[in-house]
């Protein structure tokens, strides 16, 4: 089952996180990325996902303060 991301909920736009007061780039986020335990998103101009290597194990959308990711 692969992920969906709603972009207009996504705090990561641009390659900065737009809800951080601390203005850093990807080093102010912590999330969807780093809950997911195969690397299957990363963070560029928005967060990616590769779904060759996405497990559907939930932990992206459980870890997403948003609610900007879900199973489909």
């Amino acid at each position: 089952m692969p992920i969906k991301i709603d972009y207009k909920k996504c705090c990561w736009k641009n390659g900065k996180c737009i809800s951080c007061s601390c203005g850093k780039e990807s080093n102010c986020c912590r999330g969807c990325v780093e809950a997911c335990p195969v690397g299957a998103l990363k963070r560029a101009k928005k967060v990616e996902i590769d779904n060759k290597k996405c497990i559907s194990c939930g932990a992206c959308v459980s870890a997403c303060k948003k609610n900007a990711i879900s199973l489909i």
